[in-house]
């Protein structure tokens, strides 16, 4: 059985991408579980915090009891902001995986507002719990897929695994950061892609962000979802995502799991989303 920490339980089918060279870059996909607050209370309307409302508004008795709060605002990682639910532990992760990275990644400061890309407050503050400490640039390019594709990439970078950092193009090209640090450069003639050696080879982090700038213009949902392959729930890890490929298409990364004695998971939900916007994780309103 799988729950949420801060989100609600989901019927899902399951996909997972390998990188191609065999790294732990793994893509899940799943149909969209998207639900409204009335979908989720099976006909109910919802108050902003998930409490059924009677027919004046005000939130009925049978869900008037205490929420538990799972949020330490004093917390500066996952593992320190965000509590679990009684009875359960997180799972166990190796040191210098990538899970390790997303637990210890550092966190905005509780209660910071969700940003837009050109700095601007997001207009709906509601819907998020965390947000990482994630770089994005001055433009409407960092959206969900490319969220996820930087923070996969600022892992390998931070681990001088360069060779492990590459992304596929809606259009198939191979988008490989291991060729850009040599100084070749990607040149694009409406629907051709190729390698052009143009650059100094470098391998600092200017030059890094620029890649991703590329990438951002060229990747997205759609390629992900042409990588992805089937899995079973029950082998969901951190780090796997939920996928709708398309235009546009949509996409949540697993970026925390814990269980109890029973063998039941609860797992935290992050995302980016347009127009290009810090990566936070999101609220489940039942809780």
């Amino acid at each position: 059985t799988i729950v949420a920490i801060v989100f609600v339980l989901h019927p899902i089918k399951s996909s997972r991408h390998p990188a191609s060279d065999g790294n732990e870059q793994r893509y899940s996909s799943t149909k969209d579980t998207s639900a409204s607050n009335k979908d989720r209370s099976n006909g109910e309307s919802l108050d902003a915090k998930g409490n059924a409302l009677n027919k004046k508004g005000d939130s009925s008795k049978k869900n008037s009891k205490k929420k538990v709060s799972y949020i330490n605002k004093e917390g500066s990682d996952l593992t320190t902001r965000i509590r679990v639910p009684e009875g359960f532990t997180r799972i166990d992760v190796t040191d210098g995986s990538f899970a390790a990275y997303l637990r210890s990644y550092p966190l905005k400061p509780a209660d910071s507002p969700l940003l837009l890309y050109d700095g601007s407050e997001k207009a709906n503050q509601a819907d998020h719990v965390a947000i990482f400490s994630l770089p994005i640039e001055n433009a409407d390019l960092q959206q969900c897929a490319d969220s996820i594709m930087r923070i996969y990439a600022e892992y390998y970078y931070s681990k001088g695994q360069y060779d492990q950092i590459g992304f596929h193009f809606t259009n198939g090209f191979y988008a490989e950061y291991a060729r850009w640090r040599q100084g070749y450069r990607i040149l694009v003639k409406e629907n051709t892609v190729s390698w052009v050696k143009s650059a100094e080879a470098s391998d600092s982090y200017e030059s890094f962000e620029k890649y991703l700038h590329v990438v951002f213009n060229y990747a997205g949902t759609a390629s992900m979802q042409s990588e992805a392959s089937p899995i079973s729930i029950d082998e969901l890890q951190i780090g796997d995502v939920f996928l709708k490929g398309g235009s546009p298409g949509h996409v949540v990364m697993v970026v925390d799991i814990c269980q109890n004695e029973k063998g039941e998971k609860a797992f935290l939900l992050a995302q980016g989303y347009m127009p290009a916007q810090g990566f936070h994780i999101l609220k489940n309103p039942k809780y």
